[in-house]
């Protein structure tokens, strides 16, 4: 049975991490797995959205504990095996937004720590009623620095200190209003929601949502001189698109758009 599963419907993919008995870690096998499909996805231009979502109990519970232990066992302790997983790991992360699709996490149970940094890192969340978010590394005597990345960019700074640093876990409602996922579903309708969410975002025109993802974040750490500067250009070029003239001419027209892409 596969690490992880990939199931695509029109133009929507749908990655499902399938490791129930350790709760979907972010293990050795599964990072591989994501990395190899998130880049096959960059390539894909069939599909304009995708789904990450977990077998079983949770969503992600981050970290593999157990295999972290035995790379302990090297002559160093440990410490390449540790930089090697966590530079993986951050890759994983950066090629989730350095994708054209957007990125959906179809969130329940719990993600904690890394898997927390994974709801974080996806461009959008839908979470099932119950599902309890954390950072919870400090708990065991590990701070969750990488984690520490994406939390920090998705909710005020003084709240992501605090449950940095007394490992407490956040509800969905909370995590909603602390701006970690875009809504909180019951969960026997997540499935449907975050689908009816991806088909909203697929019926959109590919070539644009690529051009407006890559400029949102690059404009994230400009000066808001800088960043009107460059999205100013970014909007210039995608008016050139073909596509999006034809947009306009069908909105102006009052007709559906017959985009090529």
């Amino acid at each position: 049975m596969a690490i992880l599963e990939r199931n695509d419907t029109g133009a929507i993919a749908t990655l499902k991490m399938n490791a129930p008995k350790s709760l979907n870690a972010l293990s050795d096998e599964m990072l591989a797995a994501l990395q190899s499909e998130f880049d096959a996805l960059r390539r894909d231009n069939s599909i304009r959205a995708v789904i990450l979502s977990g077998e079983g109990k949770a969503f992600c519970a981050g970290h593999d504990l157990k295999q972290m232990t035995a790379g302990r066992q090297s002559e160093d302790g440990g410490k390449a095996y540790f930089q090697d997983l966590f530079a993986r790991c951050a890759q994983m992360m950066l090629t989730i937004q350095s994708l054209p699709q957007p990125v959906i996490a179809q969130v329940h149970g719990i993600a904690t720590a890394a898997g927390c940094q994974l709801v974080a890192t996806c461009d959008l969340a839908v979470a099932a009623e119950g599902t309890r978010f954390g950072v919870n590394g400090v708990n065991i005597g590990l701070f969750c620095s990488t984690p520490m990345v994406a939390l920090s960019r998705n909710i005020p700074r003084k709240r992501a200190f605090e449950m940095l640093t007394t490992g407490d876990f956040i509800s969905a409602e909370k995590a909603v209003e602390l701006g970690l996922v875009n809504r909180v579903v019951p969960e026997m309708l997540l499935e449907h929601e975050t689908a009816a969410l991806a088909d909203q975002l697929a019926a959109k025109l590919g070539s644009a949502v690529k051009i407006g993802k890559q400029a949102f974040y690059k404009q994230l750490d400009m000066s808001i001189e800088e960043a009107y500067a460059y999205t100013g250009e970014v909007m210039a070029q995608n008016m050139l698109h073909r596509d999006t003239e034809e947009g306009i001419s069908a909105f102006i027209e009052k007709r559906p758009p017959n985009w090529h892409q």
